[in-house]
């Protein structure tokens, strides 16, 4: 495999790559939620642990090359929930993939765990394995909207598991989702007010939508309206600002200090290592960014994991899609992104942009100086429009 073709002259070129991210997929679940599109698979007897942590080592150094003499600045075990792994195994995983390709000292780890697999032990256990960050899917702390959500626990559970939380990890995430069936706003806030409750230092609040290929798309159930909706993301937006959290990013707040430096990346368009059943790369080479994706089964991806065959697709990202690719994952940052960023991330002259940029703050999606771009409010609430401007003609 030819990682250095000659560059082309009309393609991009990098001087340096882009800080790089590793992230580890885990695609079981206990029970697959009806609004999930992830690649998360229920589990049916038991979790093949030992098999699946050697496929995401041999998944991992096929892919050295691709990565010869960088360093890891974040990793994120997700899923599914990473949390179904044993102490002993996750300790395995961290030490495996550790050794084999050079971490930050001071790299955030992050890892994703759902309250229906919540022990006190095992969770002190993930720590010292060198888990630094938990982010736990919460979704809401009120039994009816978790039983509408198909949530494997309760309202109890969801309280013991962010107890849990806060009792071992410095910096922890709770996941919330709004705009759940039949939620007033009052719920909305209630749900805020508990998970305040439990001292996080960061929150992620998503709106709950219908995603193509799930049960709660072939079969919708009764949403709240757009403006109860739209009531919902402001009021908790405004609570969130009181409790001192910042609004960085569409979904994402946190307290000072507390943003998550993986998501972070992606938004600024870094690269990211992503090793699993289904996980999807971003690399940046010399001459080129390139995307992969790794085979999405479960027994698929580990067959061909330990023959050395992970990736299932691989593409090079066209030069006239680079534009558009950096802009969707900038603008989602509501402070925006420095102006030389674009230049350091796609390869392309910031000149050739300029055209755009100002047919879209003409149209006030978008404002800019010679050092920042960001969206403006109305940018950000209308996302999709301001990105359309942006794709290759």
């Amino acid at each position: 495999m030819s990682l250095a073709p000659v560059r082309d002259l009309q393609g991009p070129g990098f001087r340096h790559p882009p800080p790089l991210s590793l992230y580890v997929h885990v695609p079981w679940c206990v029970r697959k939620c009806p609004y999930c599109d992830f690649n998360s698979h229920a589990l049916r007897g038991e979790l093949p642990e030992a098999r699946y942590i050697q496929a995401l080592v041999a998944d991992l150094e096929a892919a050295l090359p691709w990565v010869w003499g960088r360093r890891v600045r974040s990793v994120f075990l997700g899923g599914g929930t990473p949390s179904l792994l044993s102490e002993a195994g996750l300790e395995a995983c961290l030490t495996a993939l550790r050794t084999r390709l050079p971490w930050d000292p001071e790299a955030e780890v992050t890892l994703e765990a759902n309250p229906g697999t919540f022990e006190s032990a095992r969770f002190a256990a993930y720590r010292d394995a060198g888990v630094n960050r938990l982010s736990v899917g919460i979704q809401s702390f009120d039994e009816r909207h978790l039983q509408a959500l198909g949530r494997v626990h309760d309202a109890p559970a969801a309280h013991r598991a962010a107890e849990i939380a806060a009792r071992h990890f410095a910096n922890f995430n709770l996941d919330l989702m709004y705009g759940l069936p039949g939620q007033s706003l009052e719920e909305a806030l209630a749900d805020l007010r508990a998970a305040l409750g439990h001292g996080p230092t960061h929150l992620s609040c998503y709106q709950l939508t219908l995603e193509p290929n799930t049960p709660f798309f072939r079969d919708p159930p009764p949403l709240p309206g757009h403006d109860l909706v739209a009531a919902m993301e402001e009021t908790l937006a405004a609570r969130l600002a009181e409790a001192g959290f910042g609004h960085y990013e569409t979904s994402a707040y946190a307290r000072p200090g507390h943003r998550c430096a993986h998501n972070l990346n992606y938004w600024t368009f870094g690269d990211y290592l992503g090793i699993g059943a289904g996980a999807h790369s971003k690399l940046t080479l010399q001459d080129r960014v390139v995307r992969q994706m790794r085979h999405r089964h479960p027994e698929a991806y580990m067959r061909e994991a330990l023959e050395g065959r992970a990736i299932q697709e691989s593409h090079d990202v066209a030069w006239g899609d680079l534009p558009f690719e950096f802009m969707m994952n900038a603008m989602r940052l509501c402070d925006g992104v420095p102006s030389t960023l674009y230049e350091q991330r796609t390869g392309r002259p910031f000149d050739a942009l300029l055209p755009t940029l100002d047919k879209v703050e003409s149209l006030g999606l978008l404002v800019r100086d010679w050092q920042t771009l960001r969206p403006t409010p109305h940018g950000q609430r209308f996302l999709n429009e301001l990105l359309q401007h942006f794709l290759p003609e």
